[in-house]
């Protein structure tokens, strides 16, 4: 809740998934952050190069959505 919110502050578009309704996508979350750990958020760039954040935190998700 706290990354949405915060990504809801600063208007960044992003795509919920929740693993209790999309237990198929748990092994994505676990290759790309590789833990089971939420929330796993992915910053995807322009360039198409992406970010893995895991849990909230905001020293890395300020600079990788700035």
């Amino acid at each position: 809740a706290m990354v949405k919110r915060y990504l809801d502050t600063k208007n960044h578009k992003y795509e919920v998934v929740n693993l209790d309704e999309q237990p198929h996508r748990q092994a994505e979350a676990l290759q790309l952050s590789g833990a089971l750990t939420v929330p796993v958020t992915v910053v995807t760039r322009q360039d198409d190069s992406r970010e893995v954040i895991v849990g909230y935190n905001l020293a890395k998700l300020a600079p990788a959505v700035a």
